[in-house]
């Protein structure tokens, strides 16, 4: 009898990071509240952070507002997104610091597997790395898994892959 798979991974696809960042950038230098602004937008892909710059409160809620809808236009959840708290930067202006998560903590791969274990379909999910693989005898019962993790709101962005 043939074992069927997928992968539960969290990934973020850097490239649509890079492209939501220039977006970001641009809209950023044609807002007329943004005119004699300090406000800034950087990203280091290596690192993995995004860093704001905004002259205020106000400005940097602004620019997070035009981040996260340039990111979620590009396919990239929010939940990859985690906002470090602004903290005061140079001639009085606030700095925050993104971190762009990829991968699954151990401690929520345990919740992914208990979870899923809490289905008691006849599946069997084991944490390779930052990746969770399920795998059964049937079919539908992975479908039945994938349908039940999209349903419930879990702290990080999942996706599924390597479906076989």
């Amino acid at each position: 009898m043939p074992n069927f798979s997928f992968d539960i991974v969290s990934e973020v696809d850097l490239q649509e990071v890079d492209n939501a960042v220039n977006q970001a950038r641009k809209e950023l230098s044609q807002r007329y509240d943004f005119k004699d602004s300090k406000a800034s937008i950087a990203y280091n892909r290596e690192e993995k952070k995004i860093t704001l710059v905004g002259d205020d409160d106000y400005k940097l809620r602004a620019l997070n507002d035009i981040l996260i809808s340039k990111m979620s236009k590009r396919g990239i959840s929010h939940k990859s997104l985690t906002f470090k708290t602004p903290e005061a930067a140079f001639e009085g202006t606030l700095r925050q610091i993104i971190e762009i998560s990829t991968g699954i903590p151990k401690e929520k791969a345990k919740d992914l597997v208990k979870i899923i274990k809490d289905l008691n379909l006849k599946v069997q999910a084991q944490i390779e790395g930052e990746k969770i693989k399920v795998s059964s005898a049937k079919k539908d019962d992975l479908q039945a898994v994938i349908a039940h993790l999209r349903g419930i709101d879990f702290p990080l962005h999942l996706s599924f892959n390597n479906y076989r």
